[in-house]
């Protein structure tokens, strides 16, 4: 699993420019069964997705798919980690250590 936290890099007119196509991307990764969750980050300079996959190559290229990256306006920092307890609802995502 993994933890991806966009960070914005342009003024927030700028991002608002580019966030349709954004959300578009947002939900070809949910569809896709990558995305778990996704929203803004409190104060508004990024967001934060969480995303499953075995192949941390393949999520950096999902991440500069992101109108956001190709725009420019975000950069994400990516952070794997292996899921040991989870809730009920995220039991398919769990691994043995």
């Amino acid at each position: 699993m993994f933890v991806l936290e966009l960070t914005y890099t342009a003024p927030l007119d700028q991002v608002d420019a580019l966030r349709d196509a954004h959300m578009d991307w947002l939900n070809t990764g949910y569809d896709s069964g990558v995305f778990l969750a996704s929203g803004r980050k409190n104060p508004q300079d990024g967001g934060v997705i969480l995303a499953v996959g075995d192949d941390r190559a393949e999520i950096e290229r999902l991440t500069a798919a992101d109108p956001f990256t190709a725009g420019g306006v975000c950069t994400y920092r990516i952070t794997e980690f292996t899921v040991t307890k989870t809730v009920p609802a995220l039991d398919a995502y769990r691994r043995q250590v």
